[in-house]
């Protein structure tokens, strides 16, 4: 579909690439930003009173207005850039949750999640003496909106729940989930790293307290995160890092910090990495989501297909191809997942082999490790042929056939 629009696929035409859910390929227009703004606008911007910093200043705020604008924000005070969705779900642990939680308190965190929204909280729970507390999918990865209900205590103060598993790729109902979150009085923080790239995604419709998201998997440099929060709770939070930008005044033994959003912005700021995620959201919105959701799940359901008629390949969760949502993740009966992705990548497939930063959801489901193979808008149904043939043969290429 838009294959061309990405270099690396002419600088290696023989690779398939499905581990977009650990990282996107990046189309021209995106490297083409960046290097712009390095050969032409670079100065560290905010507060230098010169050309080139108004320059760099505005193309930093212009791609947070675009931000705003692409999750549907009330505010761009309500934008934080950060280095990645980990960095801004730590930046909700340790500046809400260490101010906020006391011994008595509970987090509620969904088992699914990836490590960065769980690994936070448990670093908060042992400082704080927060309990932490886990809602437990099915084999399928849902979790009924009862079960939530039933989990949430008086004690229950926050809520950790990604939108798009990066295991199951199961849209997770988060308007329903936050709507009973508040009813019991408690936030709800939501990962959607595997969502924005995909999916429309708007916060106030969503009803989310904080939402984190990475360029690096929505076709944008590394190293540019976004949290997004409601205003009157980051007003309320402290500085996750101090030090320059983030300051208004200081004295000898005191300062007073800057306003929202750059209050948590401390340091140098990336706008190299701004700029690209600006013109990824202008490559995602010139194609519009419709079209991505259209060609994603359709490479889904004709991936999904085929490998149910392979002997020996165990799909995990849904048996609904449009539950995953550009994810597949699956093993190979008597093949250890790393051996498959070996033999994926002698084949010039690249997919990922591992617990994909999901332990506990691995082991509440019983499976130490499993192969993913996820879908990018640069995929194609060549690439699912040729994956597809792979597959077929790992068991005999292990020698576990005959």
């Amino acid at each position: 579909m838009h294959k061309q629009d990405f270099p690396i696929f002419a600088a290696y035409p023989e690779t398939v690439y499905l581990d977009s859910a650990a990282t996107s390929q990046k189309p021209q227009c995106v490297t083409d930003a960046v290097a712009r703004y390095y050969a032409a606008e670079n100065a560290n911007p905010l507060r230098g009173l010169y050309d080139l910093s108004v320059k760099a200043t505005d193309a930093y705020e212009n791609a947070r207005t675009a931000v705003r604008d692409f999750i549907h924000a009330k505010s761009t005070k309500e934008i934080v850039f950060t280095r990645n969705a980990t960095e801004s779900l730590n930046l909700v642990a340790y500046s809400w949750g260490m101010q906020n939680l006391c011994l008595g308190d509970e987090i509620l965190i969904a088992i699914s999640e990836h490590h960065s929204n769980l690994v936070p909280w448990q670093i908060v729970s042992q400082k704080t003496g927060a309990k932490l507390r886990f809602l437990e999918c099915g084999k399928d990865g849902i979790y009924p909106a009862e079960s939530l209900r039933n989990a949430l205590t008086t004690h229950t103060k926050i809520f950790a729940v990604t939108q798009i598993s990066n295991v199951f790729g199961n849209l997770n109902p988060i308007r329903e989930f936050a709507d009973i979150c508040h009813e019991n009085g408690t936030l709800i923080v939501c990962d959607g790293t595997q969502s924005v790239p995909h999916i429309p995604v708007d916060v106030q419709e969503l009803n989310v307290d904080f939402l984190a998201f990475s360029g690096h998997k929505m076709y944008a440099p590394m190293g540019i995160g976004v949290l997004y929060g409601r205003r009157e709770l980051l007003e309320e939070m402290p500085p996750f890092l101090s030090g320059g930008e983030m300051i208004e005044y200081v004295q000898r033994e005191s300062a007073t910090y800057a306003e929202l959003p750059h209050k948590f912005e401390a340091g140098t700021v990336n706008v190299g990495g701004a700029v690209g995620l600006h013109a990824a959201i202008g490559y995602l919105n010139s194609i519009g989501f419709d079209a991505v959701m259209q060609h994603e799940q359709h490479l889904t359901e004709l991936a999904f297909s085929q490998m149910r008629d392979i002997p020996g390949v165990q799909i995990i969760g849904a048996e609904d191809a449009a539950a995953h949502h550009g994810i597949i993740t699956f093993t190979v009966d008597s093949v250890h997942p790393h051996d498959i992705a070996a033999i994926f990548d002698a084949d010039n497939i690249a997919i990922r082999a591992g617990h994909h930063c999901a332990q506990p959801l691995h082991r509440h489901l019983g499976v130490p490790s499993t192969a993913r193979m996820s879908i990018g808008l640069y995929n194609d149904e060549q690439d699912i042929e040729r994956f597809v043939n792979t597959l077929k043969t790992i068991r005999r290429r292990m020698g576990c056939d005959g």
